[in-house]
């Protein structure tokens, strides 16, 4: 190897060797980081900028409105040009323009023969365009023409504006009750997410020494048999043992990597990175939690009122009688001012502006619906459906926020019981098991007390650890219930039970 080869892997080795190092992750860290990894929390803050949207869209019907525009318009052919005597071929020439051809203005001092030859003439200067009537100063049929123009206008009475804000209001306070049960549910999801990888680990340790132990006993029985102590069925019976125990290991070991793979996704971690689980299984003392649900677990507040779910739905019902309020004001009278200003030019030239003309108007209107065909009664009864949908959906809310306390309650007694129950007999399991290898290593028991005594061992401790899991969600969940939607964390018993 050149001495550049060497170079280059001992500056690639250690980087290879800090990027599989292990990621240390506490359970407080995994609920802080499951708020800016949730895709569902993400999806509920977008809600809430829609809601303000729609609330903005919603009051603006009450502000004044004001306009702009500009437009230009290029006249390519007109009916007027014959009175131009520009492009109409079969108006003919136009007549000859009289001689000294001005406009006509009377002077009393001149005789009366000056004064009738000056009024002739100015008839005649008239009755052939000149000296009267300049059509080429008029707009009709100018090649070229601009409009600068403001229009403005403010609603003086609508009745569908107000059920319009009510909804839009309703629907805001919906989106921030949702976004705050999606930010509660991450944090909850994370812990289960957290607490299922520490028990498939935990299981995952309990077979690998139930495996161990196994083959420890194979081992000695085999020894056994070999200096005549034991028989072929003990050597068969700790084989069996031993082999049984294996597709356990397996099967743990799947649970343990997929506990695992779930916890990455849910914390936007790469698939690969390894992860180091530093709170111990059960500890809920020392967890930190986020600063967004700390106010909710402080407050312990588990009344059916202040339930974020009970909050929605009732958001729903108010925006679907807002709804209702607004349809019905689509069959009622409304009024309106307009005002239209607008400066026009008609130049030779499209961008030699010269002279400016002004067109201001104003206008109050008022909108009667008097036949609609059926369609606003129609709206009317869709809407008065959708009011009474929603009652009835956040009635259903109500009793199942209801009901969801009194079981967190049972649940986490439960899980409290059985915690303190697991604790002893894993105790008693393991002594039972100390026992039983001494027995059997002099003789006072056979292979299968052994047996009996290790199955019973390992199932104790897989109870101690689900137990302990269990007690940790119930808790957490009790603490977060007011910010939960309902249901959420209902299914507290892992997968790998």
């Amino acid at each position: 190897m050149s001495r550049g080869w060497l170079v280059l892997a001992l500056l690639v080795l250690p980087a290879v060797g800090a990027a599989q190092a292990p990621v240390r992750l506490s359970l407080s860290d995994a609920l802080r980081m499951a708020d800016s990894a949730s895709e569902p929390v993400g999806i509920a803050r977008a809600g809430v900028r829609g809601a303000a949207g729609r609330m903005q869209q919603a009051r603006s019907g009450w502000l004044p409105q004001l306009n702009g525009s500009v437009l230009y318009t290029r006249t390519l052919e007109t009916q007027f040009a014959a009175l131009q005597g520009e492009g109409n071929d079969s108006a003919g020439p136009p007549p000859p323009s009289p001689v000294n051809c001005v406009r006509f203005a009377p002077d009393p001092t001149q005789p009366l023969e000056q004064r009738l030859a000056n009024l002739e003439r100015g008839l005649d200067c008239t009755a052939n365009g000149d000296g009267g009537i300049d059509f080429s100063n008029l707009p009709f049929g100018r090649p070229n023409q601009w409009t600068f123009g403001l229009e403005a206008s403010q609603t003086l009475f609508d009745p569908t504006l107000a059920g319009r804000i009510r909804a839009a209001r309703a629907g805001a306070t919906a989106a921030e009750a949702a976004l705050e049960g999606a930010r509660t549910q991450a944090v909850l999801e994370a812990a289960l997410a957290y607490t299922d990888a520490q028990l498939a680990e935990r299981l995952l340790d309990i077979a690998e020494l139930t495996l161990e132990q196994a083959e420890r006993s194979a081992s000695e029985v085999e020894l056994a048999r070999r200096v005549g102590t034991a028989s072929e069925f003990d050597e068969l019976r700790a084989g069996v043992a031993r082999d049984n125990q294996k597709p356990i290991v397996i099967l743990r070991r799947t649970q343990r990597d997929q506990a695992f793979l779930r916890l990455r996704q849910l914390l936007d971690l790469p698939p690969t990175t390894a992860i180091e689980l530093t709170t111990p299984l059960g500890d809920s003392v020392g967890v930190a939690l986020p600063a967004h649900v700390m106010a909710t677990a402080m407050a312990n507040d588990t009344t059916v009122d202040s339930r974020v779910a009970v909050r929605e739905a009732n958001a729903a019902v108010d925006a679907a009688e807002g709804a209702l309020s607004s349809t019905r004001g689509n069959g009622r009278p409304s009024v309106r001012l307009s005002s239209s200003y607008a400066k026009l030019t008609f130049p030779d030239e499209v961008f030699r502006w010269e002279r400016f003309l002004t067109d201001w108007t104003a206008s109050v209107r008022v909108s009667v619906p008097l036949f609609t065909g059926g369609r606003v009664r129609g709206e009317v009864l869709a809407a008065e459906a959708a009011a009474d949908e929603a009652r009835l959906r956040a009635r259903q809310v109500r009793e199942l926020a209801e009901r969801e306390v009194i079981e967190v309650q049972d649940q986490l007694a439960a899980a409290e019981a059985l915690w303190e129950a697991s604790r002893s007999t894993a105790d008693q399991a393991s002594r039972a098991y100390a026992i039983a290898e001494v027995r059997v290593r002099e003789g006072l028991s056979t292979q299968t007390d052994l047996n009996d005594a290790r199955l019973q061992q390992q199932q104790a401790e897989a109870n101690r650890a689900q137990a302990a899991r269990d007690l940790q969600v119930a808790r957490l969940r009790a603490l977060l219930l007011r910010d939960l939607p309902v249901g959420a964390g209902a299914a507290l018993m892992g997968p790998t039970r």
